[in-house]
């Protein structure tokens, strides 16, 4: 087995208690950066939310204002803002304390591949963050404001806004991971890019049922989101050409060799013959019994020669012989 198929591990497997311990490590370290992450952001807690809320209030009306319909929610949503932030901000330290937990028991090449997939599937969730903020929000609430009957003054609650945006960041984070999964099933086997390309219209059928279930209950959120799952999907079809596992065993050289060498000595012998033409090989040593006719002629010129020659050569006799087994 060559060091590329060995996985890096010790000599001495760890018990399962010391498996956990390690964890245990690992998630308190995770909790530990949040929270300093939380810290940094709690005394910009108004100010983070006034930049989230700013697509909503440039599409409300003129004198309309977002609302708190409990005592608590002016202090409580700029705090679960700042906590849900402190989250997302810690995504690379949290994916990198789970390959560092799951490293050693991984293979010299997948180690090679982890890493780059970790950093571009944190950039994509940035990125779907990103296009939520800057190309949805602005469409979606000019779209849901305008649609607001006549003597019905829009007016949203902060704390319901924020679960909303929150969904929508996630809804479009998540499904900016498209291209990392296409190239991870075909890495692992699972599929190639030739069947993905061949089952295209379901993808694009269930980009839009994930769009359904991912966002809320509008057309534009829904529609913004199955596009761009669409043309992730493309891309990851693109990139994971690169990817595709070989599972068929070349022939060696040498056999290869030997057959064309083969077939060069004994070209008609390759083609099959009359007794099976599906067959493509027939052995030129193979017995092959005669026919009734060909039995006849053989037997009739046996009894000429024996009857009108009275000296047979030692080589005609072998040959009567030979002819005589085949008969038998």
């Amino acid at each position: 087995m060559s060091a590329e198929n060995t996985p890096n591990v010790t000599t001495q497997e760890q018990p399962l208690v010391a498996h956990l311990i390690e964890l245990r490590d690992r998630v308190l370290r995770m909790v530990i950066v949040v929270l300093a992450v939380f810290l940094v952001l709690f005394p910009f807690a108004n100010d983070l939310y006034s930049a989230i809320a700013g697509p909503m209030r440039a599409a409300l009306p003129e004198g309309s204002t977002m609302i708190s319909t409990k005592p608590i929610d002016p202090f409580l949503i700029p705090f679960k803002l700042s906590l849900q932030l402190a989250v997302f901000g810690a995504v690379p330290f949290i994916l990198y304390q789970f390959w560092a937990f799951v490293a050693p028991g991984l293979y010299r090449h997948e180690k090679r591949l982890v890493i780059p997939l970790l950093i571009s599937s944190t950039l994509l969730f940035y990125l779907g963050m990103a296009f939520a903020y800057f190309v949805v929000f602005p469409l979606v609430f000019a779209f849901l404001a305008g649609t607001a009957p006549e003597g019905v003054e829009v007016a949203t609650d902060m704390g319901s806004y924020l679960d909303f945006v929150m969904t929508l960041f996630f809804a479009f984070g998540i499904a900016f991971e498209v291209p990392i999964a296409t190239i991870i099933l075909v890495c692992m086997g699972v599929t190639t890019p030739e069947k993905l390309r061949h089952k295209r219209p379901y993808v694009i059928v269930g980009a839009f049922v994930a769009g359904m279930f991912l966002t809320p209950p509008d057309v534009i959120s829904q529609t913004l989101l199955a596009f761009p799952m669409w043309i992730l999907f493309e891309l990851g079809l693109i990139f994971s050409k690169g990817f595709v596992k070989q599972h068929r065993h070349p022939v060696p050289a040498t056999a290869g060799a030997e057959m064309s060498e083969y077939k060069e000595d004994s070209p008609d012998e390759m083609v099959g013959s009359d007794i099976d033409p599906a067959q493509e090989y027939i052995d030129p040593d193979r017995f092959v019994p005669l026919s009734d006719d060909e039995m006849e002629a053989e037997l009739d010129e046996i009894e000429e020669e024996e009857s009108g020659e009275t000296g047979v050569s030692a080589d005609s006799e072998d040959s009567h012989k030979t002819k005589l087994r085949q008969v038998q």
